[in-house]
């Protein structure tokens, strides 16, 4: 069931925002996503929250700026997803522009599994014979694997996002705003936005040390497309402080000051760096650097995203396209089945999916509980072989029921199923006996009927309203697109009655749509969707503006339509 909702805002602080020079649509649009003073639109980096709100950063940076000093060989572990291979990018860059000796080693994930764990360490101590291991998203639950690391005498640093358990690993240093006792006001930091705040906590110490001053210093600024593309391909919440950086990523890349992978990805995915948006970031580059977690090795990804040669950027940006064809073509048969698998599943009687099947491959069932999660509008976890005797299986979840707290609360009620799981609210990981599946499902379907209301299973799309006549030009459009919107910050859909003039099928999937409103006429288009429409419609809609031969017009994306 889909129910349309139009969002409610404080009357006080949108005339507040009107005071301050922000456009009265806009102005509305924001105080419904809880800003009540242009302050909160800033994008400049001196907005930024500053690092020493970070709990131990001062101490990483102490400790770092130390190991550059006594020639340390540093090893940076990374995590195998866009976010982890960014975080690495900017590690490995940052911390070479800071003098530092340093080389990264990323698990293959179907051998080594997630994180820091005692298998990495003795991988990365016979391969790279660090001094100092440094994390990046990921090794707040490590505790088994700095344990080790300990034991060899390596000191770790863990930069990590990711919720933490009941107890910390004992690296020599965590930076992480999500540990106890941390009161950085942003929590929702991506691992490489964590990674970025570490370097310019150690150029800060540096500074401190006279090695250079603040016009000799390194330009940290230079990392901001990777920054912005890990916190975006994250999709974590797109705070005030996340918009900064991800604004001022967007910029560099716009003005053509991005690294040369980064480039090499936009044209390999046949987008306009120019024009990035967080959309192009989200759903064109990178997919095309996680299909390298994916399907292969993420250090072909890392590699892309390090390498200063625009030739060798092209040739692995065009391999990266060609794996993300691969696990496109896997992921729809993957999807196939499960819609078998689910044929007699009744939404009505359930609170949440969990599916398994032999032929899965591990590293795409992530994406396929992301489809189900949608079409079903229930959380849902897919399962896929892992090593002999268990099933490895990825998450995905609905706003309220928080992932990794009921995967908790499943573990303690069922401890013998789960033999590891982490994660976030909207999206976790686990590993199970292959033969717990049944009690897993139980287990998993108990707490989601204790958490979740009849309410909560209702998918709502959220309107700003109606949008008057005016506003529907490419001006207002180039005003909206000014601003940076994602998770948690969700681009402004507006929602009135249309009479439907004309409408036909597009390339066998598409609804192209003509409408009418006040004597104007619009066309829209509706993604995804073939059944026709009534005369008299309800639509909800973004607006998008339409380059074609050379004119741009103002176009509707339909998020939902339905008879007025």
């Amino acid at each position: 069931m889909i129910r349309v909702a139009t969002r409610t805002y404080d009357l006080v602080q949108a005339e507040q925002l009107i005071n301050e020079g922000v456009h009265p649509v806009l102005a509305r649009v924001y105080a419904a996503r809880g800003l009540s003073s242009a302050r909160e639109l800033a994008s400049e980096l001196n907005a930024l929250i500053a690092p020493s709100g970070l709990l131990h950063i001062d101490a990483a940076a102490s400790y770092l700026a130390d190991a550059i000093a006594a020639r340390k060989k540093l090893v940076i572990v990374a995590d195998y997803d866009c976010d982890g291979a960014t975080a690495c990018a900017v590690g490995l860059r940052g911390l070479r522009l800071l003098g530092a000796q340093v080389d990264y080693i990323v698990p293959n994930r179907f051998e080594y599994g997630y994180g820091l764990t005692p298998e990495i360490v003795e991988l990365t101590v016979r391969e790279k014979n660090p001094d100092i291991i440094v994390t990046v998203d990921n090794g707040i639950a490590s505790i088994d694997g700095v344990a080790e690391a300990k034991r060899r005498g390596i000191d770790v640093v863990v930069t990590d996002h990711h919720l933490p358990g009941d107890a910390l690993p004992q690296a020599r240093v965590i930076v992480n705003p999500n540990q106890p006792q941390c009161g950085f006001p942003s929590k929702n930091l991506a691992g490489v936005g964590v990674m970025f705040y570490v370097l310019l906590a150690l150029r800060a110490e540096m500074r401190k040390r006279g090695l250079f001053d603040a016009q000799t210093q390194p330009r940290l600024d230079s990392l901001l497309d990777l920054v912005a593309l890990g916190t975006v391909a994250d999709v974590v919440k797109l705070d005030a402080n996340n918009r900064i950086l991800v604004a001022q990523g967007l910029k560099r890349m716009r003005s053509g000051k991005m690294h040369p992978g980064i480039a090499a990805l936009f044209r390999a995915a046949g987008r306009e760096a120019r024009r990035a948006t967080p959309f192009d970031l989200g759903f064109a580059v990178g997919p095309r650097l996680n299909a390298a977690g994916r399907l292969a090795d993420m250090s072909l990804g890392i590699e892309c995203l390090t390498t200063d040669d625009e030739g060798r950027a092209w040739a692995i940006a065009q391999q990266l396209d060609a794996i993300n064809r691969e696990r496109r073509d896997i992921e729809a048969g993957m999807q196939d089945t499960a819609l078998l698998l689910l044929d007699d599943y009744n939404p009505a009687d359930r609170r949440t999916i969990a599916v398994f099947d032999p032929s899965w491959h591990q590293g795409v069932i992530g994406i396929v509980a992301s489809r189900l999660k949608d079409k079903f509008y229930r959380p849902t976890i897919t399962f896929a072989p892992g090593d002999e005797g268990f099933i490895k299986g990825s998450g995905r979840s609905i706003a309220g029921f928080h992932l990794r707290d009921a995967l908790d609360l499943v573990s303690k009620h069922a401890p013998s199923v789960m033999t590891k799981f982490g994660g976030h609210a909207m999206a976790a990981g686990l590993t199970i006996h292959a033969e717990a599946f049944d009690a897993f499902s139980h287990a998993f379907e108990a707490v989601g009927r204790d958490w979740l209301t009849q309410n909560q299973l209702e998918r709502v799309i959220e309107t700003d309203g109606v949008l008057e006549d005016a506003y529907y030009s490419v001006e207002f459009i180039t005003l909206m697109d000014q601003q940076v919107w994602g998770q948690g910050f969700a681009p402004p859909v507006f929602c009135d009655h249309f009479r439907v003039l004309n409408q036909r099928i597009l390339k066998e999937k598409h609804l192209k749509l003509q409408l009418e409103k006040d004597g104007r006429r619009y066309d829209a288009i509706w993604f995804g969707h073939t059944d026709s429409l009534p005369e008299l419609a309800k639509v909800a809609f973004r607006l998008d503006a339409n380059e074609y031969n050379g004119r741009t017009t103002v176009q509707l994306m339909v998020e939902h339509a339905e008879p007025a």
